[in-house]
């Protein structure tokens, strides 16, 4: 079973609660929240800055789109970043854990 890691960006107001939704959905083992980042994007013809909070979130690459559906429920932006990269190397005993905790 294939782990993956997800880059949510969130406002960081929002981060917490994010966070705790997903790992109590099972969809998400474990959230690492990276209280602040500088994100500078273009926006509907504009060239943005703002501070924000990047999610790192462990989950299974199979159960992607359950992760995916559960941000885009609770996330307050119109159009969140959702990302995710397979991990094809890592400690084996946490990238086990990482699938039972997401079963």
């Amino acid at each position: 079973m294939t782990v993956a890691l997800a880059l949510v960006i969130c406002p960081p107001d929002s981060a917490d609660a994010l966070a705790s939704a997903l790992v109590e959905a099972g969809v998400a083992a474990c959230v690492n929240i990276v209280p602040q980042i500088r994100s500078v994007y273009r926006w509907q013809g504009a060239v943005c800055r703002d501070d924000e909070a990047l999610l790192l979130i462990k989950h299974r690459a199979d159960r992607f789109d359950a992760l995916r559906d559960a941000v885009l429920a609770r996330h307050p932006y119109e159009l969140p970043e959702i990302v995710a990269v397979d991990l094809d190397r890592g400690h084996a005993a946490y990238l086990d854990w990482v699938v039972r905790s997401t079963t």
